[in-house]
């Protein structure tokens, strides 16, 4: 029988990078997160997983398995330092330090990382210039790319940072979309809220009730994420008072808080309501998510899944907010993972995960169209990437991509910053 890759699973919150890479062949065989509730529903749904739950700068990369095909995980960005060499000592960049550590340890073939967008744009651009730089060192070819999941059938518009790379000579290029995207700030595709979640009962109040199905899958997705699940769980909804109930039954399909009359629009919404959010603009000028109820429109992709997502996120049709079964799947969580904890922190689980049908489909990517075989041995690692789908960018997202350009274009200076960040790295 031939031996599946194997791969590791730092920051692996629920589970959702190793679902998605689990189905598409791969064997999981270690993970780890300091998040109690994640870490329980993590081994619930992989049992078989070795599985560490603890602070990662205590995790001794020695006792570690070996001989490794893929180092999997999206290390939080506490912070926006001053790039050089200063980078790696600063305190609020020790996460993401922490995966570079055991990445340079443990030398596996292949490498991906995921990160929110705002890491494009992270301290002038300089934020990212610098871990591109510290992974080229390590003798990895580097492909990063802004992925939007809707365009590889997630049921939401999610844009994450994702970054993947290999020492064994492949340039990679993420998988073709499955998907079309189209429209102001790519709100139509084929994968929409209803296609996810169409054959569920209605939702209740009740967190601890199990029920049954509506009918019969009605799509290939939700035959994927039902499985052989005949039943249905944690389909509940956060009850709300009559004020709050009046602005639901108010908005139609695609609304938001500011199409309410004024009286109804709370302070904390007003105040940010119309803000608006360019594509790249730098996260800590963000300011925060306006605090407003949205109504998601039925034949497009739903906003993308946060921690707020039971408290603002309205159903189309319903007037109520969504469940956190309809989160789930809207994530590409399969019926048969079951969340641990309270609410809150089952829905931040939720949230903070990589789709597990994006993870499945860049993992047998990875696997039909690269494998774990060495191409050939290059002068330099080699770093390519992407960093919007749209037409316009903003001036923070285009000075990050003339840095990116010129660290590419001076072959000189390039070699100049791999060899000392390397004896930065290795002292």
């Amino acid at each position: 029988m031939k031996q599946k890759p194997k791969a590791i699973a730092l920051f692996c919150g629920a589970g959702g990078l190793s679902l998605g890479f689990e189905r598409a062949g791969f064997d999981v065989i270690f993970a780890t997160d300091i998040d109690s509730d994640a870490i329980q529903s993590y081994r619930t749904f992989f049992p078989s997983t070795s599985v560490w739950r603890g602070d990662i700068r205590q995790l001794d990369s020695s006792a570690l398995p070996k001989n490794i095909d893929i180092l999997l995980g999206g290390p939080p960005c506490q912070g926006f330092s001053s790039a050089g060499q200063k980078f790696w000592d600063d305190s609020r960049n020790k996460l993401l330090a922490e995966y570079v550590r055991i990445l340079g340890a443990l030398r596996p073939k292949w490498f991906l990382m995921e990160n929110v967008e705002g890491l494009l744009t992270a301290w002038e651009g300089q934020y990212i210039c610098e871990v591109v730089k510290t992974l080229l060192s390590l003798g990895y070819n580097v492909t990063l790319e802004k992925i939007y999941a809707h365009a590889y059938g997630v049921p939401q518009r999610r844009k994450r940072v994702v970054l993947v790379g290999n020492r064994l000579g492949h340039m990679f290029r993420f998988p073709p979309h499955s998907h079309n995207v189209s429209g102001a700030i790519f709100r139509r595709s084929e994968a929409t809220f209803v296609e996810a979640t169409s054959d569920l009962p209605p939702a209740t109040t009740d967190a601890e009730r199990l029920m049954n199905y509506a009918g019969s899958p009605q799509n290939d997705l939700q035959t994927w994420l039902r499985s052989e699940q005949t039943g249905i769980s944690q389909h509940f909804y956060f009850a709300q008072g009559d004020e709050q109930q009046t602005r639901i039954a108010m908005l139609k399909p695609g609304q938001t808080m500011k199409d309410l009359p004024e009286e109804l629009q709370h302070e904390s919404f007003k105040r940010r309501a119309n803000r608006r959010v360019c594509d790249g603009t730098p996260s800590e000028r963000r300011g925060g998510a306006p605090s407003g109820i949205k109504r998601l429109v039925a034949d497009e992709p739903a906003l993308t899944i946060t921690g707020a997502a039971m408290r603002e996120f309205i159903h189309p049709s319903e007037n109520r907010p969504l469940s956190l079964r309809e989160c789930a799947r809207l994530q590409t969580f399969p019926d048969s993972f079951i969340f641990s904890g309270t609410s809150a922190s089952c829905l931040q689980q939720i949230a903070n995960a990589v789709p597990p049908l994006l993870a499945e489909t860049i993992a047998t990517y990875i696997m039909a169209e690269y494998g774990f075989g060495f191409v050939y041995d290059p002068r330099l690692p080699h770093f390519q990437f992407s960093l919007t789908q749209s037409n316009g960018m903003s001036p923070a997202l285009k000075k990050t991509e003339r840095m990116l350009k010129d660290f590419i274009d001076d072959g000189e200076v390039q070699l100049k910053m791999f060899e000392e960040n390397r004896r930065y790295l290795l002292s």
